[in-house]
């Protein structure tokens, strides 16, 4: 259901930016702006692993440093039919992780050190196989094509508004909305793209926490992990995700304090929503032990 729902949001996606991009900068403004929008997010995705790893002060580590982190992703990325992932350490008192990489041979997965003090290893297995999810589900990708779009209609709102504003192109004085009417598809136009952007984020999340289960084999340990994950996040401060919220959306959890936030603007979906999943899919058994435990 979620995968239909991601392609009707990819679609609306799409629609939106042919009819307002046409409104707003005629067939040539909007070429030009997609065609800047691809070349930078063709650069983001072949650098922004890196870049986000840098950004968080991720430190690589192999099976010498932590033998059973490394084995149980290992075991969780075979289960996966995944290869082995690079592995980071982040230190952080927040418990969180995210993937990167644009696609399964180039991916990454990155703990912070919270995670690994705070959660039992079970809870860290349902972590990781959640994040293995995100690298199997390659939403690298289905971001990237998201953020293209949304990027080239907030270019397109920049121009008509600046061109609406100071005398204007021919395109937008002979737009059949008007100037007015150039100006309010200006504004109202990026902020729809990035409601549709962050539905497709949260119907990610839920995808990735049902195949995560599945990877697992136990979808309580992920529940009881996000909910630990969860009352951490409002507690502790992570500095590097509040000064670069951008990258909010890539953790497993909202690393950000606003969560007061509607949730039409939410990267994530409800927790309470997220876990009541996740048991259903339990189907009322116990968690029990694997062999991390």
């Amino acid at each position: 259901m979620n995968v239909f729902r991601t392609g009707v949001l990819l679609s609306a996606l799409v629609a939106l930016f042919g009819v307002a991009g046409y409104a707003m900068g005629g067939q040539g403004g909007m070429l030009i702006a997609l065609g800047v929008a691809v070349a930078m997010n063709f650069f983001a995705y072949w650098n922004a692993d890196s870049i986000v790893l840098r950004m968080h002060g991720a430190r690589e580590i192999g099976r010498a440093d932590l033998p059973w982190l490394h084995d149980m992703i290992g075991q969780l990325a075979a289960r996966a039919e995944l290869p082995m992932p690079r592995v980071y350490l982040i230190e952080q008192e927040q418990p969180n992780a995210f993937a990167t990489g644009r696609n399964p041979q180039n991916a990454a997965v990155a703990a912070t050190t919270g995670l690994l003090r705070r959660l039992s290893q079970e809870e860290v297995a349902g972590v990781m196989a959640h994040e293995l999810a995100h690298v199997k589900n390659r939403d690298t990708l289905i971001m990237t094509i998201t953020a293209t779009i949304a990027g080239a209609l907030s270019m397109l709102a920049n121009f008509a508004m600046f061109s609406a504003m100071f005398g204007g192109s021919s395109d937008s004085r002979n737009s059949p909305l008007g100037g007015i009417g150039v100006l309010l598809m200006a504004i109202l136009a990026p902020l729809a793209a990035t409601m549709v952007q962050l539905a497709i984020s949260r119907a990610r999340e839920y995808d990735a926490d049902a195949l995560g289960a599945q990877i697992c084999g136990r979808p309580l340990w992920l529940a009881s992990a996000l909910e630990r994950l969860d009352g951490a996040a409002r507690q502790i401060d992570n500095h590097t995700a509040e000064a670069n919220p951008a990258t909010a959306h890539l953790f497993i959890v909202n690393p950000l304090h606003a969560h007061s936030i509607d949730s039409l603007f939410s990267t994530h979906p409800p927790m309470r929503e997220r876990v009541a999943r996740l048991r259903a899919l339990a189907g009322g058994g116990n968690s029990g032990r694997g062999p991390w435990g």
